[in-house]
């Protein structure tokens, strides 16, 4: 008989004084069994005190941001599945299990808590912006998604444990979405509550300023993992702008025999120039992509699926 799996819950934490306590709790009584473990990123109220009492393992992260508290928990937190949420108690721990199960059921890498939210929980702008990103990137990876945003997440040992993160803030939750889609890797999402934060405290996301760095890593993964498409779109759009500053030349000098407008003459060629190292820039790196992702999906195969006594019972059955 194999032993249940090992269960971590991962709460990056930055001032969540009257929120982190409570979300603790919940996550204990919901996964009894379950180590919670909190990593302060520099709060500066009584959010590591709070956690400690609650009965959490609390770490710190000092490199200022979520994304470098995700990279540090996913190094040095070993277990077999782990449920990643907000230290805010505004996602509902009571889902987990279920979420769990699912990830177990139908052998998934990740497993999304989609937020059902409520207009008093969200402002405006954050659902808003929420949509338009989770349509860009279903457009770009061919996808379905509805929350890509969504910061209650369960996620497969091997899923962890071969991600490179690189983001440092609030993109992180794109980075592990881009990269389960990129490397068609199992996932679902389930539909969840979603809470409005406690009384006396606040979000930490900035709308617009935010939003900015999430569209801006958002083409930085675009033209990391497809820089074919990336370089052939900039090649595209230069060769346009050259034939559009080129052609009148070319009449002209088939009119008259003479290229009068010289300076237009050299500036098409050369914006036809770099027209064309954008494409064969785009050709090289996407053989280099290639290869990347051999190694990350061998790297990632050299993970067990995980094994647990439900699904061994079902086998011998």
């Amino acid at each position: 008989m194999v032993n249940s799996p090992k269960v971590a819950v991962l709460l990056p934490c930055y001032n969540e004084e009257g929120a982190i306590a409570n979300t603790i709790h919940g996550f204990i009584q919901a996964l009894p069994e379950c180590d919670v473990y909190v990593y302060d990123n520099n709060s500066t109220d009584n959010t590591v005190n709070e956690a400690k009492e609650a009965g959490a393992i609390v770490r710190k992260e000092q490199r200022q941001g979520k994304g470098e508290v995700v990279r540090r928990m996913f190094a040095d937190v070993d277990a077999d599945i782990y449920v990643m949420a907000d230290g805010d108690a505004t996602y509902d721990p009571t889902a987990a299990p279920m979420l769990i199960q699912t990830l177990i059921d139908e052998q998934l890498d990740m497993v999304v808590g989609t937020r059902s939210i409520a207009q008093e929980a969200y402002p405006t702008g954050h659902i808003l912006g929420n949509k338009a990103f989770s349509t860009l990137i279903n457009q770009f990876f061919n996808a379905s998604l509805t929350d890509v945003f969504s910061g209650y997440r369960i996620m497969s040992r091997r899923f962890v444990k071969t991600i490179p993160v690189l983001s440092d803030g609030f993109q992180i939750e794109t980075e592990l979405t881009v990269h389960a889609l990129h490397h068609k890797l199992p996932l679902a999402e389930i539909p969840t509550d979603y809470h409005a934060r406690p009384e006396g405290t606040a979000s930490k996301l900035h709308t617009f300023s935010d939003g900015f760095k999430i569209l801006s890593f958002i083409f930085f993964l675009i033209r990391d993992i497809k820089p074919l498409l990336f370089f052939s779109s900039a090649a595209l759009s230069f060769a346009i702008l050259s034939l559009l500053l080129g052609i009148p030349v070319i009449f002209e000098f088939m009119e008259t025999g003479l290229v009068e407008r010289f300076p237009t003459a050299i500036l098409a060629s050369s914006i036809g120039i770099i027209a064309i190292i954008c494409l064969f820039t785009g050709l090289i790196l996407d053989n280099v992509s290639r290869g990347r992702m051999e190694v990350k999906v061998i790297n990632y195969k050299s993970y067990s699926l995980l094994e647990t006594e439900s699904n061994a019972l079902k086998r011998s059955n």
